[in-house]
């Protein structure tokens, strides 16, 4: 039968570090201030009580009421219906036809016509009147052959007054047709000149809007400007607010820092295993054995 021993236990040193006895003092009294600002009761939270953040400033304000405000130009509607009317009346132009012939056709063409009508029957009446004295002195009056020449004066009297008629017509047809085409022409061009017009009106439109947008964006800027350098005024006593409320704790990190960086005394204490006494059986029982067995032998 053999006993079983357990492992012999080693010896152990225990170090032990420790502040001078000069800083204890300062130790103790760096604890107590810790204690007192962790302490909800005695150090409670603080909120900042001033304004954070600058507002709009009066620049900017006012540029949000101009784009708010802005319309589309006045000029470009009336551009638009002025070029619209242009259009429209391009488009209605119509041909020359009778009902414009009857307006542009001067009034007094007939009394031009009855005036040369009037003389031509004058002088058919005069050729008439010799043609008949005539036929008397030669005793052909009331004969056929006078019949036939007065027949013939009627036809010829007849054709002269349908040309006369005629030409006048066509004269007044011409000159009425040449004012129609001259005043069409002067109503193209002013329909031209209106489309112009409406372009330069729908152009100074959109640099009223540019210029409206320019101030605005000026405006803008310029309010940007002054809110951000409101924000650092603002900035300044926020800054000061915290830094006053973390100056306590820096200084106890500050003082924390020298403490730690003093040199530490350290003293160390030895600590030596009791025997093991089951060891020590097993090992006296193990030599009798070997003694009692060499006894034996012997």
């Amino acid at each position: 039968m053999s006993g079983g021993g357990g492992k012999t236990p080693a010896n152990t040193t225990q170090t032990t570090s420790t502040i001078p006895k000069f800083a204890e003092p300062y130790a103790t009294n760096m604890m107590g201030q810790a204690s007192a600002l962790t302490n909800i009761n005695q150090n409670p939270y603080q909120s900042y009580t001033g304004q954070r953040v600058a507002g709009a400033t009066p620049l900017m304000e006012q540029s949000y009421g101009a784009i708010g405000n802005m319309q589309p130009s006045a000029l470009i509607g009336q551009g638009a219906d002025m070029a619209r009317q242009a259009g429209l009346g391009a488009l209605n132009t119509g041909s020359f036809d009778q009902a414009a012939a009857d307006k542009y056709m001067s009034p007094y063409m007939q009394s031009v016509v009855g005036m040369q009508q009037r003389d031509a029957q004058r002088q058919a009446d005069i050729a008439h009147t010799g043609q008949q004295a005539q036929a008397a002195r030669s005793g052909a009056l009331g004969g056929s052959r006078n019949a036939i020449v007065q027949a013939e004066a009627n036809r010829n009297l007849a054709n002269q007054m349908g040309n006369i008629q005629a030409t006048g017509l066509q004269n007044a047809w011409q000159q009425a047709q040449s004012q129609y085409n001259a005043d069409q022409g002067r109503q193209m061009q002013g329909y031209g000149i209106a489309g112009q017009a409406a372009g330069t009106m729908g152009q100074l439109g959109q640099h009223q809007y540019g210029q409206q947008m320019g101030i605005a964006n000026a405006q803008n800027v310029a309010g940007t400007q002054q809110q951000d350098l409101a924000q650092q005024n603002l900035n300044v006593p926020y800054q000061e607010f915290l830094n006053a409320q973390n100056y306590p704790y820096k200084q106890l990190g500050f003082m924390s820092d020298v403490l730690h960086g003093l040199p530490t005394q350290t003293s160390s204490t030895m600590y030596q295993a009791p025997p093991n006494t089951w060891g020590q059986a097993a090992g006296l029982a193990a030599g009798l054995g070997s003694l009692f067995m060499s006894g034996q032998g012997g």
